[in-house]
C-alpha cells in the first residue's frame, strides 16, 4: 500500500509538475517593412515630397544654366567667321570653362540631393525604430526585424506589425505638427 502511494504520489508530481516547467511561453516575433512605412505613412509622403521639390529646383537651374550654354554655343557659332582667331580662341576657352562649370554643378547637385535623401530617411528611420522599440517593450515581443536588413525571405502575415507602427507614427508626427 505504501509502494503504491508512493507511485501514485510521484505520477501526479511527474505528471502535473514537470510538464509545466518544459511549457514556455509562445515568442512574441514581429516583422515590419520599412520601405512600406517610408511610402505610407505621412512623414514618409512629406518627405518624399521634400526630396521631389529639391529634385524639381536642381533640375530647373541646370535646365537654365544648359539653355544659357546653349545660346551661348549658338552665339559663338554665328560669330565665328568674323573673329579673329585670338577671340575665337579665348571665346572658345570661356565656353569650355562655362561647360566645365555645368559638369561640376551637376556632380555638386547630385551629391547634395543624396545627402538630403539620407538625412530625411535616416530621420524617419531613427523615429521609426523608436517606436517600434516602444511598442517591442509595451506588448512582449521577444524580436522584432526589419523585413530587408534582416533578410527575411517569407514571414505570416500575422507576424507583420507594419500597419500598427505606421498608425503610431502618423500619431506621433500628426501630435508634433
Amino acid at each position: 500500500m505504501k509502494r503504491a502511494i508512493v507511485v501514485l504520489s510521484m505520477m501526479i508530481f511527474f505528471f502535473g509538475l514537470i510538464p509545466g516547467a518544459f511549457c514556455a511561453d509562445v515568442a512574441k516575433i514581429g516583422v515590419f517593412n520599412f520601405q512600406r512605412i517610408l511610402t505610407e505613412s505621412s512623414a514618409g509622403k512629406m518627405t518624399q515630397k521634400q526630396i521631389s521639390a529639391k529634385g524639381n529646383e536642381f533640375q530647373k537651374k541646370l535646365k537654365n544654366e544648359k539653355n544659357q550654354i546653349d545660346e551661348l554655343k549658338k552665339a559663338f557659332d554665328r560669330e565665328a567667321l568674323v573673329l579673329s582667331p585670338e577671340k575665337q580662341k579665348e571665346k572658345q576657352r570661356d565656353f569650355r570653362i562655362r561647360v566645365n562649370d555645368f559638369k561640376r554643378m551637376q556632380e555638386d547637385f547630385a551629391k547634395e540631393f543624396k545627402r538630403l535623401e539620407v538625412k530625411l530617411i535616416k530621420k524617419i528611420q531613427k523615429e521609426v525604430f523608436q517606436i517600434t522599440n516602444e511598442i517591442g517593450k509595451d506588448e512582449g515581443y521577444l524580436l522584432i526585424l526589419e523585413k530587408k536588413t534582416a533578410g527575411v525571405v517569407y514571414n505570416p502575415a500575422q507576424l507583420d506589425i507594419t500597419d500598427q507602427i505606421i498608425k503610431k507614427y502618423n500619431l506621433k508626427v500628426s501630435k508634433t505638427k
